[in-house]
């Protein structure tokens, strides 16, 4: 049983050794986890996995080898506890299913001022917990504001993940994971678009061997005359951005493929994440971005104005959370998302937006139309051909 997972973990490519998985044994033997596919997994995770990089990798396989294995219930004698089926699971059997026809006659509150003063009221006047209906915080009803029900222009509340991507706010935490950029690449030619951004000059001292000059000068002086030269570097240093979460789930795997390229085709890139618009903070790693953020004015005042800034994202979001203060979809922005965009624009000289949605879509979302706007018309589709020409019109 346990032999298949150690296995897949190597064909994983997951740094796994034979000690590590004795000594997973070793703790099993000895009582450590019993009939608890939690504990389980942590022992697992703690005893094999050496460095947090491998954890994603390692979650995907754990999936694969075990699924299943925590729905298991025993009867009486076999050794495992009976276990309740969890109250969350029977609420969302509650989870209502509207026709086209339903969702169509439920209007919209008329705007975000007007929603988040009403969320404001109901909260005030609400004494306890509602089940269905179209006004009160609850579930599986028509209200604008709750879980696991549908209305086209709402806030949701206690839902573990996004349905019908509507929400105009999220009142729950969510994570997202980093990207790996250890994928590996469905074709070269991402690779061979991002390389016609790499340009190369000579910089630095003289220290590299020069053999045409030096066959040039052993001609012109008639003696063994070495030539050296300074090194030839990337030139380019590249930012780049990346939407992660919600409507972008769709798009991991294109994203990942890039994000691969670029760390191997770039000596000079730094990365940051965001949730569907710029705001006053970006985050280097999903698992920590509620603790350990960057403000984006810092990056303004770090990076020189000669780096090239690629976003990648879809830009579909409500446009509130581009021209409204506090129209983020997770926290209460000061400022609009409009204003940190034109904030990077003014600064860095070449900038521009790479857009995994099939570009016959960007027509039917407003938000697009806004970012690219805001980009001055410089947002690509994320294919060979657009990065094609994204590359080109960062090299100018």
């Amino acid at each position: 049983m346990f032999l298949p997972f150690f296995l897949k973990l190597r064909q994983a490519r997951i740094p796994v050794t034979l000690r590590e998985f004795l000594t997973l044994l070793e703790g099993l033997s000895e009582g450590l986890v019993d009939f608890d596919v939690e504990a389980f997994y942590f022992l697992a995770r703690a005893t094999l996995i050496k460095d947090e990089r491998h954890i994603d990798r390692f979650d995907q396989v754990f999936a694969e080898s075990f699924k299943g294995l925590e729905a298991l219930a025993g009867g009486e004698g076999d050794g495992m506890e009976t276990v309740e089926v969890p109250e969350d699971w029977l609420r969302k059997l509650a989870e209502k299913h509207l026709s086209d026809e339903d969702k169509a006659l439920i209007e919209s509150l008329g705007g975000f001022e007007a929603l988040m003063e009403t969320l404001r009221q109901r909260l005030e006047e609400q004494k306890g917990r509602h089940q269905g209906g179209s006004k009160w915080i609850g579930t599986a009803g028509t209200s604008p504001f709750g879980a696991y029900g549908y209305n086209p222009e709402g806030v949701r509340i206690g839902q573990d993940g996004s349905r019908h991507r509507r929400a105009v706010k999220v009142w729950d935490r969510r994570d997202f994971r980093n990207l790996d950029d250890t994928v590996e690449l469905g074709t070269r030619n991402i690779k061979v678009a991002l390389r016609r951004l790499r340009r190369f000059i000579r910089e630095g001292a003289a220290d590299e061997f020069d053999l045409a000059g030096t066959i040039r000068s052993t001609a012109e002086h008639g003696y063994l005359d070495v030539q050296t030269r300074p090194e030839r570097r990337n030139a380019v240093k590249l930012l780049m951005f990346f939407d992660i979460g919600g409507s972008m789930d769709d798009h991991v795997r294109g994203v990942e493929e890039l994000f691969s390229a670029a760390r191997s085709e770039f000596r000079h890139m730094e990365h940051f994440y965001f949730h569907n618009c710029l705001y006053e903070r970006v985050w280097k790693d999903n698992r920590r971005r509620h603790g350990e953020t960057i403000a984006t004015d810092e990056i303004l005042r770090t990076y020189g104005a000669d780096y090239r800034v690629i976003f990648v994202g879809d830009a579909a979001m409500s446009p509130y959370e581009i021209t409204q203060a506090g129209g983020s979809v997770e926290h209460w922005n000061p400022e609009p998302g409009a204003v940190w965009l034109n904030r990077v624009t003014a600064h860095f000289r070449k900038t521009l937006w790479l857009n995994p949605l099939k570009q016959e879509y960007w027509g039917y979302t407003a938000s697009v139309g806004l970012i690219a706007r805001l980009m001055a018309g410089r947002m690509h589709p994320l294919t060979l051909g657009g990065l094609e020409d994204a590359a080109r019109e960062l090299s100018r």
